[in-house]
């Protein structure tokens, strides 16, 4: 973990209440895809924890939903400005147990890791295939940046407005063989795809932190291996160690 201060390079939106915020400073602490980043707001005493996007040397992409006071006042930021980060948390994605062939499913918010996760794997040689979930047409975001990879990307929404109609588990019977599963998204969803995906995988969750780097014990969680803490243990889980 590392504390720094990162410039703002660019702010822009996406969706309605969705915004993709490119910053740069020492990004050397990340050394997974699927780490974490916290952020402190002026005036809020809790920092927001937010996964990373993308990472190319000392540039850093995070994506965000507008969800509260602290979301809210990072939509209004512009560039130039600068934010005090916390870099380097959680576990991580490890790409060593992928296999060749492996699945990425996201659900709205939960896409945004995946992508340096996507662009990781290619670089090992792998061919990952990609499931983005969401509720409409409108509320899509990086469908064509996965695609600019050369992965295949298959669209659920659930009101059918684009791509396959329904949930990200309806298009896993198009996918066809795959070798390990790696998602994140809502623990429903994660519920869904641990239900539905055969081989092994891990497993993001989406959890409200205190700290954000194991000290508050805030976000624990039961395991078949005893309580883990999703900050820092987390927030990636393997499959087998889930307890619903």
């Amino acid at each position: 973990m590392k504390q720094g201060y990162f410039t703002v390079l660019s702010n822009e939106k996406l969706t309605e209440n969705v915004f993709k915020m490119c910053l740069k400073g020492n990004t050397s602490a990340i050394e997974r895809p699927g780490q974490f980043v916290n952020i402190k707001l002026d005036d809020l005493f809790l920092r927001r924890p937010i996964s990373v996007c993308d990472l190319n040397g000392d540039e850093l992409t995070i994506i965000y939903k507008v969800v509260g006071k602290g979301t809210e006042r990072l939509s209004a930021m512009d560039g130039g400005e600068m934010l005090d980060i916390l870099t380097g948390l959680g576990n991580g994605y490890f790409t060593d147990f992928s296999g060749d062939t492996p699945l990425l499913i996201g659900g709205g918010v939960g896409v945004p890791p995946l992508y340096y996760l996507a662009k990781c794997l290619i670089n090992e040689g792998k061919k990952p295939t990609v499931i983005l979930g969401f509720n409409t047409e409108s509320e899509v975001f990086y469908k064509k940046e996965f695609e600019d990879l050369g992965v295949k990307v298959f669209v659920t929404t659930v009101d059918g407005s684009l791509g396959i109609k329904g949930f990200v588990t309806d298009a896993i019977k198009e996918v066809g063989e795959y070798s390990h599963v790696f998602t994140c998204g809502p623990e429903p969803m994660l519920k869904a795809v641990y239900n539905a995906t055969t081989t092994s995988g891990h497993y993001s969750f989406e959890e409200r932190m205190g700290c954000g780097f194991g000290a508050c014990m805030g976000c624990s969680c039961k395991t078949k291996y005893g309580n883990k803490r999703i900050c820092k243990d987390g927030p990636v889980l393997e499959k087998e160690e889930i307890i619903w």
